[in-house]
């Protein structure tokens, strides 16, 4: 049986034939790595808005509509996979290499090398596995009407904008740019477009009174100008259900502003750790639930359209199609850890806010305990940091620093991965633009480019020109 540490060996023949980005010699200048994360904001969007060639305009709903604001994706777009991709093939790689099932020495030059080369060639086989799905699932169409030339024509903008979009992500994760990674660029960039959109958006809607304009604050004033009851006006723009409202955006601002609360959050413990925890779990539970959703959705919605009337299909997942094309879930399992849709739903409906509550608190619990064991943040990994750092607790000494930490750490993990649920559900009951998750993720990514600003202007390095 090979060993631990010659496993990746076996993905060097294939690393000749993985783009790469080379590492920088020297630090870049500020403003090259402004222009670097500029000129990926770009290509991002223009990703996203060119059309995949060879499509056929399918009636169905779109199964991944509720988890796209955070995957960075566009239905039908070459950003159709968003960061999917990336996201999932670094937290195998992660979970993999915590639970020493891989050997990786990261300040080894080789191991990071050959760990990253077959971080991308996953993502790049999880990309081909995703592409194939949605085309044999008839996201794009009846296959018999697609054609194999059409078909196979479709993969292959898919893979290849996936590919792009791994090596930006490289690119700006080795320096080149503004942030750690382009996936956090991406995710920021998609919700931040996505909340502007609804609040300011153009595009009209027939509803019951009328045309509408679907952005809640170009709607609102819209409604003082043309009619006369400046009142009923108002009432409308704040409490309509089938476009954004302003208590969307207003849900919004309320969770940006407690999340940007939390964010500044120190302890005196050991910050290092407890800003991961704060941190890490956070991103750790967001995306193995959307994860979790984008695979239990896409399943239970093909087995619905095609097995409806089994009752075990029914029991796993009942869907309607809304008259915006949208697929919502409305019984079975996949609707009780789906988030209530309103305030009046969740009232209305309260074992499914209860059963929701339950699912969302517990796995947030349980996701940011499991990830301090795999992610080399236990007590005992960051006892052997410190000490290393010749770092101690005072009044402790080094024999007991492990005990002391296993005190604090998996109950603060577990607490933080529980507030963090919380604020979810909260932004989720709200009806929060983004989702709860959304914007938990956008602040915190937010925040960390103020931080590298704010640190850069102090260090004298900040220059645009």
């Amino acid at each position: 049986m090979p060993s631990k540490t010659k496993i990746l060996n076996y993905m060097r023949p294939a690393m000749a034939i993985i783009p790469d980005v080379a590492e920088p010699e020297r630090r870049i200048l500020f403003k090259y790595r402004a222009l670097w994360t500029a000129i990926a904001t770009l290509l991002y969007l223009i990703c996203s808005q060119i059309p995949l060639y060879g499509i056929y305009k399918a009636s169905a709903g779109d199964p991944f509509y509720w988890l796209r604001v955070i995957l960075a994706s566009n239905r039908g777009t070459l950003m159709e996979l968003g960061i999917s991709p990336m996201v999932t093939a670094s937290m195998i790689m992660q979970l993999l290499a915590g639970a020493k099932l891989i050997d990786v020495d990261q300040n080894v030059k080789e191991d990071k090398q050959l760990y990253s080369g077959a971080q991308k060639l996953l993502g790049i086989l999880i990309a081909f596995g995703e592409a194939f799905a949605y085309v044999w699932s008839g996201m794009y169409g009846d296959l018999d009407k697609l054609g194999a030339g059409n078909a196979i024509l479709i993969i292959i903008q898919l893979v290849f904008s996936a590919i792009v979009m791994i090596m930006i992500d490289e690119l700006l994760s080795k320096g080149y740019g503004i942030g750690n990674s382009g996936t956090s660029l991406f995710i920021a960039i998609n919700i931040c477009e996505n909340i502007m959109w609804k609040a300011f958006s153009p595009i009209t809607h027939r509803t019951e009174l009328g045309l509408e304009y679907e952005g809640a604050i170009i709607a609102l004033f819209h409604g003082l100008f043309i009619r006369d009851d400046k009142v009923a006006a108002i009432q409308s723009a704040i409490l309509r259900d089938s476009l954004p409202n302003l208590t969307n955006l207003l849900a919004t601002v309320l969770v940006f502003m407690i999340v940007i609360y939390f964010q500044g959050f120190k302890s005196e413990e050991d910050q290092h750790h407890i800003q991961s925890n704060c941190s890490i779990p956070q991103t750790f539970q967001s995306f193995s639930k959307l994860l979790w959703f984008q695979i239990f959705y896409f399943l239970s919605q093909i087995l619905y359209r095609n097995f409806r009337g089994n009752f075990l299909i029914r029991l796993l997942g009942h869907w309607q199609e809304l008259d915006n094309g949208q697929t919502v879930p409305i019984g079975g399992l996949v609707y009780y850890v789906s988030p209530p849709r309103s305030i009046s739903e969740a009232i209305f409906d309260p074992i499914h806010t209860i059963l929701y509550t339950a699912f969302i608190l517990g796995t947030c619990a349980v996701f940011s305990k499991t990830w301090i064991d795999v992610s080399g943040s236990s007590p005992k990994d960051v006892a052997k940091q410190l000490k290393e750092q010749d770092m101690q607790i005072v009044g402790y000494r080094d024999s007991s620093m492990k005990d002391v930490l296993k005190r604090y750490i998996p109950i603060a993990a577990s607490f933080g991965g529980m507030c963090i649920g919380a604020l979810t559900i909260l932004a989720d009951f709200l009806g929060a633009i983004g989702s709860g998750t959304g914007i938990l993720l956008s602040v915190t990514i937010i925040y960390g480019y103020f931080e590298t600003l704010k640190k850069e202007k102090e260090q004298g390095t900040l220059e645009l020109f």
